[in-house]
């Protein structure tokens, strides 16, 4: 009788094991970066989406159309100090990201309404800031979408595009 315990304790560890792993892992994870330009930090928290073979640009990110610069909820930006974006004032605060791509160049946006899913319920009167930014092709194409923060530079990286944002 207990080898019949046993037995069935270890049919069901298996069969939990296997459905756990069976379950299908997110496409998109939840990132976070963190960098510091002059004496400002600044943080960025979004959902990074896979390219899986997909067109981007243009197709699954439509152009002309506002996108969350991410997946799932609303990237975030958010600043301790005064920013300078591309030569216009950015205060300290926590912002939605939103971009709108376009061929040539796109439209850059820090949004008042930090917390928002996805770009359904965007508001372009509560945007705190718009910048215009060129993209450039990038030499390899990112598989994932990455943002980083260097000395002057924070840029979106995703499948053939950098989108770089001067900020000092």
């Amino acid at each position: 009788m207990r080898l019949l315990k046993k037995i069935h304790l270890l049919l069901v560890a298996f069969l939990i094991t296997n459905s756990i792993n069976a379950q299908e892992k997110p496409t998109s994870t939840k990132e976070m970066v963190s960098g510091k330009i002059n004496d400002a930090t600044i943080t960025i928290n979004y959902g990074s989406p896979s390219a899986r073979d997909r067109e981007i640009w243009g197709k699954l990110v439509p152009f002309n159309q506002v996108w969350r610069a991410g997946a799932n909820d609303a990237t975030t930006f958010e600043t301790d100090k005064e920013l300078i974006v591309e030569g216009s004032k950015l205060p300290a605060g926590k912002y939605s990201f939103f971009i709108i791509p376009k061929e040539k160049e796109s439209v850059v946006i820090f949004n008042k309404e930090s917390k928002q899913w996805g770009a359904y319920k965007y508001k372009e009167n509560e945007d705190q800031l718009r910048v215009t930014v060129k993209q450039k092709v990038a030499k390899s194409k990112a598989e994932k979408l990455i943002y980083t923060i260097d000395a002057n530079t924070v840029s979106l990286s995703w499948d053939n595009w950098i989108i770089p944002i001067s900020v000092k």
